[in-house]
């Protein structure tokens, strides 16, 4: 038995797990409490470490299409039928007849920090997509738009601040998104432990809800008309306290013009709160100390996701609480090189569109909701091949019942994954990576989300099977294949990427002092030795590096966030450009909408403490127990549909149709049913043996591909329209 020490990779929180391993396995699985930054927490999913590791249904070599069937190969033959069946394609049809998608678990291996864009790059498509449509991509664009760059999100200050407004959001489940906060739970307790409160704002009262100082209901989709109602009312008895951000906040009389509209009597009828609870929580921001209004998936899956993204941070700058401690603030990651100067070309959209129905670029890539069409839609630029890099879109993108569909009439799929799931099963290759204690792991994306600075690498915890690939190593032959240059040669890949990163750091002479076993951990050294903290290649002694990284490993704390304004700003101006065209436009779209009916049922999401979207279904401990893929309807609603608890409800919407099982339960608000979206494991052909005997039922073949936000392209996967009756 020995102990190894790993940063969890299996949700946003980056807790630190301790590990006690027995020969070549995991055996168990606890949090760490020296770790600097989790301090012990760990969660369900953190606990089965070693049981997905383990998966016997993980796939270890690749496999190819043969006679309608997946066989394994060797890893030279599955690169040589990718190279001979692909390279046609391309020579034929052009780049962009390849497209490629991008999942999830991307955010969580240091190969997606820091190979997926190279791989980009080379195969030179605009048909890119990602999870980021079904996600959080408002939240990209709104700050975008306000400070100038996509990824400058600001986080809720979670230990210091004393008023916290949570709307659409269940970190109590979800762990934190956007926000990396580990043992989230216990920093809201300490919230309410110190005298301060925070408010849920849900259609559904969640586990995060039930333990906040009250939890209001309000009707899907409507949070734009309820921060509207708060920034009319800041406006309106003069609270807008702009405090230390005076003179960095442009935009401010036009946000009042905007607002003007949307006073709080206006509003309630369509968001389902009463006015003066609105004002009120106008009043409660403007008078604490330290406030932070904090919205996440349910603010962003919506038809208005981006204005309501936009309008979370209006408020945070209107009473003054941005940038500052106890609000929100921008975290400062290790990896992450700074300019001292303010300002910069700013964010635009649009610099191409979707083939079929003209959607603008946001970030470099096309909402996923038109992927189908580009697959179906004949003429010139049609996606004919399809890459796929640890994804699982049949399952997690709207209308997936028509994607799926759409993904049997490829000429040629290639999956990077480490399944064969209901999305990989239509792959002719599939490449599996190394499992996870077999590499390294650094968490290039959530550490930039961090409500406290902090940094920690893990080193693998057994040696890589002899008989596998790395991802980086997977995705650089990938790379080779897309510019020409064969299969072979991996090392000039990485050598080419070292010397590109040296460049750009500014420290091109000092390749011989790069440290790193593997070519993602030289590339980790050279990020972290030119970052903020770093030693600068010997010119701060004793500054941050692989090495220092390695001998701590319970992680290095760099301490609280701190105010980062003015140059953490890139807009032209240099400062937070509170209003746009765009967002103005939007405004005045949500006003017209402002009468609308929603008289009908609507459908929203939920989430688990023991699922992270559609890839842990595959574990016995996280699935045991209770079925959890239920269709929860209110009461009344049951009553009114002669529903009973148990039944199984017929659910039907533009997109499609399913059957569920109803649980009638008081915690959905009336008029809102609630079915969780990651299942729907009973498809043919996958090898998910623990999956397919707790199947669940799909929502997404619920979810419309036509309605999204139009701002960002981000699906709509709350508040849909649906009908329901006995089955």
């Amino acid at each position: 038995m020995r102990t190894a020490y790993r940063t969890c990779p299996l949700c946003e929180a980056a807790c630190g797990l301790e590990l006690t391993v027995s020969e070549d396995r995991v055996v168990a699985a606890r949090g760490d409490r020296e770790h600097v930054f989790s301090q012990g927490f760990v969660c369900p999913k953190g606990a089965t470490f070693g049981q997905l590791t383990g998966d016997p249904d993980r796939l270890r070599r690749p496999l190819v299409r043969r006679g309608g069937e997946h066989v394994e190969v060797t890893w030279d033959e599955a690169f040589a039928e990718i190279e001979t069946r692909l390279g046609p394609i391309i020579h034929a049809y052009g780049r962009d007849a390849l497209a490629v998608y991008l999942g999830n678990p991307n955010a969580h291996t240091m190969a997606g920090g820091l190979y997926v864009t190279p791989l980009i790059k080379s195969i030179a498509s605009r048909n890119v997509f990602s999870a980021s449509t079904v996600d959080q991509m408002p939240k990209h664009v709104s700050c975008g738009y306000l400070f100038g760059n996509p990824l400058t999100i600001p986080v809720p200050d979670l230990d210091r601040t004393d008023f916290l407004l949570i709307l659409g959001a269940n970190p109590w489940e979800s762990n934190g998104s956007l926000a990396t906060a580990a043992d989230f739970p216990g920093r809201l307790k300490a919230i309410r432990s110190r005298g301060g409160r925070f408010i849920v704002v849900d259609p559904r009262r969640t586990r995060t809800a039930e333990h906040a100082d009250e939890h209001l209901f309000i009707k899907p989709g409507t949070d734009a008309y309820l921060l509207f109602g708060i920034v009319h009312t800041l406006f309106d008895e003069d609270l807008v306290r702009l405090r230390d951000l005076d003179g960095h906040v442009s935009g401010v009389d036009e946000v009042r013009e905007l607002a003007s509209a949307f006073a709080p009597e206006k509003i309630t009828a369509a968001c389902g709160v009463p006015a003066e609870r609105v004002r009120d929580l106008a009043r409660q921001l403007a008078h604490a100390d330290r406030a932070a209004v904090y919205g996440r998936i349910g603010t962003c899956t919506v038809e208005f996701g981006t204005l309501t993204s936009w309008l979370v941070d209006v408020v945070n700058v209107l009473t003054g609480n941005l940038d500052r401690p106890g609000g929100v603030m921008f975290p400062q990651a290790a990896h992450v090189r700074v300019s001292a100067r303010a300002g910069s070309r700013g964010f635009s959209v649009g610099r191409w569109t979707s083939r079929v129905r003209g959607f603008p670029e946001v970030k470099g890539e096309l909402p996923v909701a038109t992927l189908a069409d580009e697959i179906e839609t004949p003429g010139e630029g049609q996606v004919r091949a399809l890459l796929t890099v640890a994804g699982n879109p049949v399952l997690s993108t709207p209308n997936s019942g028509r994607l799926d569909r759409a993904l049997a009439g490829l000429e040629f799929m290639v999956s990077v994954d480490p399944y064969l799931n209901e999305t990989t099963r239509h792959a002719d290759v599939i490449l599996p990576p190394l499992e996870a204690t077999q590499k390294g792991h650094f968490d290039f994306s959530f550490l930039g989300f961090a409500v406290r600075n902090f940094a920690a690498y893990s080193p693998p915890v057994f040696p890589a099977d002899p008989g596998g690939m790395d991802e980086v190593d997977i995705l650089a032959r990938l790379i080779l294949i897309a510019t020409g240059r064969g299969s072979a040669g991996v090392a000039s890949v990485h050598d080419h990427l070292l010397s590109q990163a040296l460049e750009k750091s500014g420290f091109a002479s000092s390749r011989e002092l790069v440290r790193g076993d593997g070519p993602a951990e030289r590339l980790l050294d050279v990020a972290l030795r030119a970052g903020p903290y770093g030693d600068r290649f010997g010119e701060r002694p004793g500054g941050l590096t692989l090495e220092r990284l390695l001998e701590n490993p319970h992680g290095i704390d760099l301490g609280p966030l701190v105010p980062r304004i003015p140059s953490v700003l890139k807009t032209p101006s240099g400062t937070v450009e509170l209003c746009v065209p765009a967002l103005a436009a939007e405004s005045s779209r949500l006003l017209d909408a402002l009468d609308r009916d929603r008289d009908r049922v609507v459908l929203i999401g939920r989430r688990h403490l023991r699922s992270n979207n559609s890839w842990m279904h595959n574990v016995p401990a996280l699935v045991k127990g209770r079925d959890r893929c239920t269709l929860q309807v209110h009461p009344s609603d049951a009553d009114r549909l002669a529903l009973t608890d148990g039944d199984a409800a017929q659910v039907v919407s533009r997109a499609g149709a399913l059957a569920a099982r109803v649980e009638v339960t008081d915690r959905v608000m009336p008029g809102v049913v609630s079915l969780p979206h990651g299942w729907g494991h009973d498809l043919p052909g996958t090898r998910l043996s623990v999956a397919s005997e707790h199947p669940g039922v799909n929502a997404n073949v619920l979810t419309d591909e036509l309605v999204m936000d139009p701002l960002s392209g981000n699906s709509v996967l709350n508040g849909i329209p649906v009908d329901i009756k006995p089955l």
